[in-house]
């Protein structure tokens, strides 16, 4: 007998959901970085244990939009809570519910959206009283399922997030192929390995004005090589510059890095080849938004 379970992860930007993803999966199918709006799209991770297909979907962090991205990555988090069977909240342990939360959890109040309760960081820790106290202030707010206290970086409380969603599985078919991780194409990913490597290697502002995209992805008919041209779009002339690095040294290091990542997850020699190019306000631009694939429908 076959089972299921469709699971949203919601939460504010910065609190480990992208990583959490990875985690359940067990492969790293979303990117991560300690910059906030890294997701911006919906993303399906799928796990199949045994009987039991679990499919996960991560969403942008929940922030106030200030572009038109910003108003598709919001429709990306509204639309993700809907026909699905339950949402994981994971906030982080060490601060109260602010704002955003409050607002995600009167949310799934008035769509009487069941929900599970993650808090991550706990290794960030020490005095367990001030846990408690979290604790104790979400459980005012809401009745969840259940609440529980996760490290994602240590692997902490994995286990029972995964015993939790066991108990809520469903009777019905694996929706996905038993050893499908993901349902992105693979130009997505390799685009997103890409935007990651960015996201580590530039200043704070410029990251969130990038795009990626794969113009070629091809594997040789004599040598077993994949070739990838990618096209790396920023909003200034000046950022431009900044991408390519002097002399080229941080668009090289951007693709060294990037093509390590694709030959571990593609299983294949890479040869990428990638280029940038000049978009001013791309983000406002809806016919671009749609081009790079980051538009919500």
């Amino acid at each position: 007998m076959t089972k299921n379970i469709f699971v949203t992860i919601i939460g504010r930007a910065n609190v480990g959901k992208s990583s959490l993803l990875n985690a359940l999966v067990g492969e790293k199918i979303a990117i991560t970085s300690k910059k906030p709006q890294t997701t911006r799209t919906k993303i399906t991770g799928v796990l199949t244990k045994d009987e039991v297909q679990y499919v996960f979907m991560d969403t942008p962090g929940v922030h106030t939009a200030r572009n038109k991205l910003g108003e598709h990555m919001m429709k990306a988090v509204r639309d993700s809570v809907t026909d699905v069977d339950m949402t994981i909240l994971m906030a982080d342990a060490t601060k109260f519910p602010g704002e955003t939360e409050q607002s995600i959890i009167a949310d799934l109040k008035s769509k009487k959206m069941p929900a599970i309760l993650l808090l991550n960081k706990i290794d960030l820790i020490n005095d367990k009283t001030r846990l408690m106290e979290v604790i104790e202030k979400y459980s005012e707010l809401n009745d969840f399922l259940a609440v529980i206290p996760v490290s994602v970086i240590k692997g902490d409380g994995l286990d029972l997030v995964m015993d939790e969603l066991l108990q809520h599985a469903i009777e019905g078919p694996h929706y996905f192929p038993d050893d499908m991780l993901t349902d992105q194409p693979e130009k997505v990913i390799a685009a997103e390995i890409i935007r990651e490597k960015l996201l580590m290697l530039l200043s704070d502002e410029i990251p969130h004005g990038i795009a990626v995209t794969i113009e070629e992805m091809k594997e040789r008919e004599d040598k077993d090589i994949l070739d990838i041209t990618a096209t790396i779009f920023c909003e200034r002339e000046s950022h431009k510059g900044m991408v390519i690095g002097k002399g080229g040294a941080l668009l090289k290091k951007v693709g060294a890095l990037a093509r390590a990542d694709m030959e571990e997850f593609f299983q294949i020699k890479i040869n990428l080849q990638c280029w940038v190019k000049v978009k001013p306000d791309w983000r406002n631009r809806e016919g671009l938004i749609k081009n790079f694939g980051l538009s919500q429908k």
